[in-house]
């Protein structure tokens, strides 16, 4: 198992963000956490980081309880979080964010491997380097934010509503590079508004309601669930 996730609970002051919820994700899967606003879904990604202290409840990766372990280590442990609204160094050119990206490491011959890695994925970006981050489209700091994370060379990759803004042609673009880099060996646990397309490249996801998860099972399963259809699918 690569994560594991029991009883989590968190608060913000007296709110009761997540109550009790337990997941998992192993090796090689897209897993998807879909759910309204204010279900608590970026709350799950933030604990996961160390961003959100827990209150009660465990995390572990690979066997290891990382629950209250500091967000820094977590990434060198190997998860890594693209956060919602990309988030990029504005300031600073296309190459010194993904640099930022490898601020862990300090193995120059693997990094090299990780940007190239990086370049065959989002070459856009390759055609950018010297360019501000602040000065791309939103596709592009989105792809951005997507290559600063994958230069730490995660396990897992935790990824806060990647479509979020972008137009259908991008949103496509965008998942199907989620699936390359998944294919590429690298687990992928996705939150994402657009219910449709998560669950059709997930292998398996679970719904949240303020909290609590209230169904989970095979992507195919949960996107041919009624309820679902009717809540997240437009029907």
């Amino acid at each position: 198992m690569l994560l594991e996730v029991n009883e989590l609970n968190v608060f913000y002051g007296a709110i009761h963000a997540l109550q009790g919820i337990s997941f998992h994700v192993e090796k090689g899967e897209i897993v998807t956490l879909i759910g309204a606003n204010g279900a608590g879904k970026s709350t799950t990604l933030n604990t996961l980081s160390g961003l959100v202290r827990a209150r009660a409840g465990s995390i572990k990766f690979n066997e290891q309880e990382i629950t209250a372990t500091p967000p820094y280590n977590i990434v060198s442990l190997g998860i890594v979080q693209v956060p919602e609204g990309r988030k990029i160094f504005a300031p600073l050119t296309v190459m010194e964010n993904l640099d930022m990206g490898a601020f862990t490491r300090k193995d120059s011959a693997s990094i090299k491997q990780s940007l190239e890695r990086v370049f065959k994925s989002f070459p856009r970006l390759k055609e950018r380097l010297t360019q501000y981050g602040g000065t791309l489209s939103g596709g592009e700091q989105q792809m951005l934010a997507m290559g600063r994370g994958l230069m730490a060379d995660p396990e897992l990759l935790l990824l806060d509503e990647p479509s979020m803004g972008l137009a259908p042609l991008l949103v496509e673009e965008i998942f199907a590079i989620i699936q390359e880099i998944n294919a590429q060996g690298t687990s992928i646990l996705l939150v994402e508004q657009n219910a449709q397309m998560a669950l059709s490249i997930a292998d398996r996801a679970y719904v949240l309601e303020t909290g609590r998860i209230v169904l989970e099972g095979p992507a195919q399963e949960v996107a041919d669930n009624p309820e679902v259809k009717v809540a997240y699918l437009g029907g």
